[in-house]
């Protein structure tokens, strides 16, 4: 059996969930555009310089999910994968996966946008096994608190995470004849080292460096 991760956002995606899902929240009024779109570029902009402080990010990406009820939300998504993530899932990434899914490798999306954003792309892709950043939730009435639960998959928080799935799976990774995990970004270097066949998605500039110099496969979705 071999393993294959995926990343979300860049790479089975031609676009970045998170960013996504707050364009339609401000569409729908849920949010202030100047605010949100501000501190979406500062955090961007700090994701690719490799200096994101995950927990600040996740306080400021989760805090719409505590001001309305889960019944609200979830029908909130189902609009939002209308209109803002079936139209950014290339037939390339669907085919990738598909791929992937009939040889009968165990796979997952390994991504540190959160699951309740994307849980549902994940079923969309055929995916089984979702490792995101956990909502945290208030355990009397089921509301998002705002916080994260556990360790966020980020940079080499990813690690922690696919290893202890692996691990509630009774597998670790010599279980494996070849595990592969596709990304776009420099920020997935720590996870892109663990595996056997790392491949480069559409890669930012640092990403598509550091594969030409160790002779990794980049391969477009796009």
């Amino acid at each position: 059996m071999n393993l294959a991760l995926f990343d979300l956002d860049n790479t089975l995606l031609s676009g970045d969930s998170d960013f996504e899902w707050a364009q339609f929240l401000i569409s729908r009024g849920v949010v202030d555009r100047e605010v949100q779109e501000a501190k979406n570029i500062q955090f961007y902009e700090q994701y690719k310089a490799g200096t994101l402080d995950i927990h600040e990010f996740l306080e400021f990406q989760l805090a719409p999910l505590t001001r309305h009820g889960r019944a609200e939300l979830d029908a909130w998504h189902g609009e939002y994968m209308a209109r803002h993530i079936r139209p950014i899932i290339g037939d390339k990434a669907r085919a990738l996966v598909g791929r992937h899914l009939a040889a009968g490798d165990l796979c997952a999306i390994v991504t540190a946008t959160n699951s309740f954003v994307t849980g549902p792309i994940a079923h969309e892709l055929g995916i089984p096994h979702l490792i995101g950043t956990i909502p945290a939730v208030n355990p009397e009435n089921g509301a998002f608190s705002g916080k994260p639960q556990g360790t966020p998959a980020f940079q080499g928080g990813k690690i922690t995470r696919v290893e202890s799935w692996l691990e509630s799976l009774g597998l670790w990774w010599g279980s494996f004849g070849q595990s592969t995990f596709y990304s776009d970004s420099h920020n997935d270097l720590p996870l892109m080292g663990k595996v056997s066949l790392p491949v480069a998605v559409d890669p930012d500039d640092k990403l598509r460096r550091h594969a030409a110099e160790h002779g990794w496969t980049i391969l477009s979705l796009r």
